[in-house]
């Protein structure tokens, strides 16, 4: 297991940073590695991103004492995982999860061991991996795909038509403060999260996925009206700070993992911004 490090960044030194620092400030270029958990631990809301690809062995989910703190990673944290590869397993304190293209697990607070297995290793797991820390236990649950809230919003005239569903969310999964669903552009759509918003009550992390290998993200970023911008490929992740929008427009079709945590729960918690004010 390998765990970088990355610091918080003031919006008034973001405005003079080139696109070698916002890569390296905001940009996680590498989540999966064959037989390798990569993570990220990111001091904006403490939260930690990364991802873990079993392919010829098992992979245990280490912690470090130098970053994390703790005995072990969960001591003091929670955790969501999405798999957006082919089949495997995620073993909980002995307990086995089937998890499937699309599902998504909570694991509790508390929980002392968790491996990730591959059922084929010609086409192995991928397993998306979100970490906030937690005060209190509750249920690790396994949410299948048909079993998220789905809604529709955008349209084909405005190229954002989606599928937003909804996986750890209250009324869904109890938790700390972990929140986590995915989106899905329709075919043809290009926008995500247009017109933009920020939550200065929580960050946000998008890992983008289904994007052909020769297209690209162009994801938005920054105050409103001194915005920047990341190009992005496939499979690679995003750190949203609350003071900066997050959106993205992308040369074809492609789905996102979007994961918040912060001080509060709730999904409409969002302060909008009209595109006429984006400078």
């Amino acid at each position: 297991m390998t765990i970088a490090v990355r610091h918080p960044s003031h919006p008034e030194a973001v405005k003079h940073y080139d696109t070698a620092a916002l890569r390296a400030h905001f940009l996680v270029e590498t989540l999966f590695r064959p037989d390798a958990v990569e993570l990220t631990y990111s001091h904006v809301d403490r939260i930690v991103i990364g991802g873990a690809m079993p392919v010829a062995r098992p992979l245990k989910l280490e912690t470090d004492r130098a970053t994390i703190g703790q005995p072990t990673f969960l001591t003091r944290r929670e955790l969501g995982v999405c798999n957006i590869g082919g089949p495997g397993r995620v073993v909980c304190d002995g307990e086995s999860f089937q998890v499937k293209l699309r599902d998504m697990l909570y694991v509790a607070m508390g929980t002392s061991e968790v491996t990730f297995h591959a059922d084929d290793p010609q086409n192995p797991p991928k397993f998306y991996l979100f970490s906030t820390p937690a005060h209190a236990r509750h249920k690790t649950v396994l949410v299948g795909e048909a079993d998220a809230r789905a809604i529709n919003p955008g349209s084909q005239e405005q190229a954002n038509l989606r599928t937003v569903r909804q996986y750890i969310l209250p009324g869904l999964v109890e938790t700390c403060q972990l929140v986590m669903g995915l989106t899905t552009l329709k075919p043809g759509n290009i926008w995500n999260t247009m017109p933009a918003h920020v939550h200065d009550r929580r960050c946000e992390a998008y890992l983008y996925f289904d994007l052909p290998a020769e297209s690209r993200i162009v994801h938005l970023m920054g105050e409103p009206r001194e915005t920047r911008h990341l190009i992005v490929a496939n499979e690679q992740a995003i750190i949203s700070p609350p003071w900066s929008i997050h959106s993205g427009c992308g040369t074809s079709a492609y789905s996102f993992i979007w994961a918040m945590g912060g001080d509060n729960q709730d999904y409409t918690d969002m302060d909008m911004v009209n595109v006429g004010d984006l400078k």
